[in-house]
């Protein structure tokens, strides 16, 4: 007898969009499209919550004009997928981008900070931002206090990785001026 394997249908922006404006996703639904599937994001608890305050004044301090720093807002990827990182640092755009979501040859730096979703964003979110072009990405690792810096994207990965600990400083290789101690962040 043959086994019969179910398969997944991918999700567009378009169909994504669609269930928005039909109320069968929400806004109160925490959720992204990623590679043709919508993903329900994990929870985010006070110290996420933190870092995420924390890195976006850091950020926008040491940005002044040069980009705009927006928190938690989708990114068009690629008509498959339109993740919410929590942090990009976006070129600067007359509209201010109320006209058109970013995409990725409008972002600097990406920043996730991972928790319990430090396996998801490392093997499922990096490889996507990678084929997409994205240069930079930081993943904030808020257990380990560790900072892993991706840059230089190859197909659906990045070919280095820094891992910067407590008591060291990150500098974007993209923005030279965001450059901190761990110890600013964590």
């Amino acid at each position: 007898m043959a086994i019969s394997l179910a398969t997944r249908r991918q999700f567009t922006i378009g169909d994504y969009r669609r269930m928005r404006e039909a109320q069968i996703l929400t806004e109160d639904d925490r959720v992204e499209l990623i590679d043709g599937q919508i993903i329900v994001m994990s929870p985010i608890g006070p110290f996420h919550v933190g870092l995420v305050i924390k890195l976006t004044q850091l950020l926008s301090a040491a940005l002044g004009n040069t980009g705009l720093v927006s928190v938690q807002n989708p990114i068009e990827l690629n008509q498959f997928g339109e993740p919410q990182p929590d942090i990009a640092v976006l070129r600067p755009r007359d509209d201010v981008y109320t006209t058109a979501l970013a995409t990725p040859e409008d972002v600097l730096l990406l920043i996730e900070v991972s928790d319990s979703s430090l396996a998801y964003d490392r093997d499922q979110k990096l490889p996507q931002y990678a084929a997409a072009g994205i240069t930079e990405v930081w993943l904030v690792d808020a257990q380990k206090l560790i900072i892993e810096q991706y840059t230089h994207p190859f197909d659906d990965q990045y070919t280095q990785l820094v891992k910067v600990v407590r008591g060291h400083r990150i500098t974007a290789t993209t923005i030279p001026i965001l450059s901190f101690t761990t110890d600013q962040i964590f």
